[in-house]
């Protein structure tokens, strides 16, 4: 199974949207899983963890760097969500499961 994990700021809005695209993917019968994060533990899950996506929401751009430098040192993508594609709505989450799709090894 494929992993992707957003890192949001304090994981809220993030949870809510990980677990529709999660069931969007299931809907179609992708096996992939979407799980969210604070920015505290980003870093820590991007060295550690077994994800093969990272996305940075739209509230954490200002940490992407930071970010994408970790993701190149362990060699796992390290994506920003446009902000149209961070929103609870079908379009939305069809654009962040694309958004997924697209960069998810």
């Amino acid at each position: 199974m494929k992993k992707a994990l957003i890192i949001c700021a304090a994981g809220m809005s993030s949870s809510l949207m990980a677990k529709k695209v999660t069931e969007y993917f299931a809907s179609k019968d992708k096996t992939i899983l979407v799980d969210a994060v604070s920015a505290s533990e980003g870093g820590n899950m991007i060295q550690n963890s077994d994800f093969s996506l990272f996305l940075i929401s739209p509230q954490t751009m200002m940490m992407l760097d930071k970010f994408k430098k970790l993701g190149e040192e362990v060699g796992k993508p390290v994506v920003s969500i446009p902000f149209q594609a961070y929103i609870p709505v079908q379009s939305g989450i069809e654009q962040l499961a694309k958004l997924v799709e697209e960069n998810i090894n």
